[in-house]
């Protein structure tokens, strides 16, 4: 039986957090040590360029930074390909014979797009890029013929626009393209709230612990986290909902009974925030320590690691441009074959 393709991956904008290790980090782990899948994961610093096209160097210096997260988390380039999007010229063809398979007011309806564009307050002043992003994330898609796209609830309006191209590129022109399939994370863990209680962990808002982090930096966060407002005397019940301490505990904590006495103790009273707050320090800094060690492994010989990206960049790019190919020739573009 033949392994089913899985396309994956990250903006290179800086360091990533735990956020993205629960939402897919483990996740595609899991998929590339199950021997079931073929993974690409892709660092997309062509879309990072998208709303940061004056800051180049930010782009640059973040991709060895994702990188670094990636192969620390345990994605093996043996096993995973590994590849920058801006190295596979085959993607930005294959997003210029899309966008004419796609309307400027059908972009406009995307609801992914519509939210970044007010989070990123660009009003009329949209990077053409931005808008068109939908379009490029089906080139990417589709140059790998990818079966599965794991995704966050968020990004399914911008996989349903992929298919929605695919299905009419396969009506006009033959059945060349696959139409993917979200894999959407467990129900809950498709995005943890930040250490402040905001409903979103992110760089922007400064309320992240990062996979790199060292452990006086995860304590110092750990303690500072929010937790109920009114809990202001250890014998004072506590409120267990919205309380981002027992949101990480449901998270990281393998011990579900223990989760659940801590939560029982809080609520009646009896319980002080620091206790919890030490506990999770150590659940944290078990998941994260042997993370974090690998990271700095890799940190020793940044060349390697730009070795490895060039290497998965080479193996994509033969795949891309096969894809290419037979775009081509389904077109009709293949003049001189």
């Amino acid at each position: 039986m033949s392994k089913k393709v899985v396309l994956t991956g990250d903006r290179p904008t800086g360091k990533l957090h735990i956020g993205h290790y629960v939402g897919s980090l483990r996740e595609r782990v899991k998929m590339q040590e199950s021997g079931e899948f073929n993974p690409f994961i892709m660092i997309a610093d062509q879309q990072a360029l998208t709303d940061n096209a004056r800051d180049p160097e930010k782009i640059r210096r973040s991709l060895t930074e994702v990188a670094l997260d990636y192969l620390a988390v345990g994605l093996d380039p043996a096993k995973s390909t590994l590849f920058v999007q801006s190295q596979i010229p085959a993607l930005a063809e294959l997003n210029l014979y899309y966008l004419n398979l796609v309307t400027v007011s059908r972009l406009e309806r995307n609801p992914t797009v519509k939210a970044e564009i007010q989070q990123k307050n660009f009003n009329r002043s949209i990077p053409a890029g931005f808008f068109t992003y939908p379009v490029s994330q089906t080139a990417d898609i589709t140059a790998f013929k990818a079966d599965l796209v794991p995704v966050g609830d968020d990004q399914e309006p911008m996989l349903e626009q992929a298919r929605e191209i695919v299905r009419t590129f396969n009506s006009i022109y033959g059945d060349v393209l696959v139409e993917p399939e979200g894999v959407f994370p467990p129900k809950g863990q498709g995005r943890i709230p930040g250490l402040d209680g905001n409903a979103k962990m992110s760089k922007s808002l400064g309320n992240a612990i990062y996979l790199s982090d060292d452990e006086d930096t995860l304590k110092k966060k750990v303690m500072s986290m929010y937790t109920d407002p009114n809990h202001i005397h250890v014998e004072d019940p506590g409120q267990v909902e919205g309380n981002v301490v027992f949101t990480y505990l449901d998270i990281f904590d393998k011990d579900v009974a223990k989760v659940q006495e801590l939560k029982e103790q809080y609520r009646h009273g009896g319980l002080g925030d620091v206790k919890i707050k030490r506990y999770l320090m150590e659940v944290l800094n078990a998941e994260l320590a042997p993370i974090r060690q690998r990271r700095a492994e890799f940190a020793t010989d940044l060349p390697a690691v730009m070795d490895m990206l060039k290497a998965g960049s080479d193996r994509a790019n033969q795949v891309a441009a096969k894809t290419l190919d037979e775009v081509k020739d389904a077109m009709g573009l293949n003049y001189f074959k």
